[in-house]
């Protein structure tokens, strides 16, 4: 009988059709769609993060094991909506203005996913006002704000201001990219900054834990 820690292995690993054969598996051996999330996708994605901070997995291998999770979820999303269970939190990320990369932004979202919150991706060269009408809409607790252009920095230090202007309670706002720092984020007035998408979760679960 499949375990549920041969399912978090296989997500960890990137391995797409033991991860699909392990979900139906352990479904049909009586195990739960939110048990699969938290009790293996979850665990297997935090492998994932921890092993990229140390440097011991790069890009193309978090995508492979995301890209695993997403088949487990395709299974699993539809059997949890309808059992009437949702994530605890709704996160909106999205690059800013006038940028139109979306290769981290791309990776975060996958890993929030992995990490069992609800993600509204709202794409690339997203204005400030997108952001704070879709927070509002989805009733999000958390954005996260991407750039990799230099030049458009100041509009991610726009779309804080104008979200903090709004104030909207217990929303917070969370900053990355490649030309940005932890110096930066804070001149701005960001809660937080990830330097990667492995510190972008636990950066998640630390500023939503305490409300909870």
């Amino acid at each position: 009988m499949a375990e549920l820690t041969e399912l978090t292995t296989a997500v960890a690993t990137g391995q797409r059709a033991a991860t699909l054969r392990l979900t139906q598996e352990l479904l049909a051996a009586g195990h739960t769609p939110s048990s699969l999330v938290e009790r293996a996708l979850v665990p297997g994605m935090a492998i994932v993060g921890e092993q990229f901070k140390r440097n011991e997995i790069f890009v193309p291998e978090m995508l492979i094991a995301a890209r695993a999770m997403k088949e487990a979820l395709k299974i699993l999303e539809p059997l949890l909506i309808a059992a009437g269970i949702k994530p605890k939190y709704t996160v909106i990320i999205g690059t800013v203005q006038g940028d139109l990369h979306d290769i981290g932004k791309n990776l975060i979202s996958m890993m929030w996913r992995g990490a069992g919150f609800a993600v509204v991706d709202l794409g690339t060269n997203v204005s400030a006002e997108r952001y704070l009408a879709a927070a509002l809409e989805h009733q999000a607790r958390l954005i996260g704000l991407s750039a990799l252009l230099t030049t458009t920095m100041p509009a991610m230090k726009e779309t804080v201001r104008v979200l903090k202007a709004a104030g909207v309670p217990h929303l917070r706002v969370v900053v990355g990219g490649a030309p940005i720092t932890q110096q930066f984020a804070d001149e701005i007035g960001a809660d937080g900054y990830a330097a990667d998408a492995g510190s972008a979760v636990e950066l998640a679960h630390r500023l939503l834990a305490p409300a909870a």
